[in-house]
């Protein structure tokens, strides 16, 4: 299980379903949900499953992430990738603040990976971790809506 400590000092990659749909976050020293935390090493698998799939649509950047943050396309390099894999990228809406437990859209997929085509491990490795709001029109997350 990730500790306190570890969630508050590393930038942890961790991933969601909303219905059919799977997002991407990177914590940023923020507080993980509790199904994520208890993961451990088992993040990895995750992480390299998404990181080798195949580019499948274009990733459109979120409209008002201007607004919210200073962006360049070093900043905007991994939510893009992620995005084009078909998942809904999120970054840490106040960095290494771990009270914080926001999350802002950075980048979406024009066509998602669906949660019928991933193998039963991966299913098996996330299937606790649910956001109960409407991905498609969120602009930003709380990890209070991942119960």
């Amino acid at each position: 299980m990730f500790t306190e400590t570890q969630q508050q000092t590393l930038d942890i990659d961790w991933f969601f379903i909303a219905d059919d749909k799977i997002g991407f976050v990177t914590s940023a020293g923020g507080r993980l949900p509790e199904s994520v935390a208890v993961l451990d090493e088992k993040i990895e698998i995750l992480s390299s499953y998404f990181r080798n799939l195949p580019e499948i649509t274009t990733a459109h950047i979120h409209d008002e992430l201007k607004e919210i943050k200073k962006i360049d396309e070093k900043y905007l390099a991994d939510f893009v990738f992620m995005a084009k894999r078909g998942l809904y990228a999120f970054d840490k809406l106040v960095l290494n603040n771990f009270s914080d437990l926001k999350y802002h859209l950075v980048a979406k997929p024009e066509t998602y990976l669906s949660l019928k085509g991933l193998s039963t491990e991966i299913i098996d490795l996330i299937h606790k971790t649910v956001y109960t709001g409407a991905i498609d029109l969120a602009k930003a997350i709380s990890i209070e809506d991942i119960p």
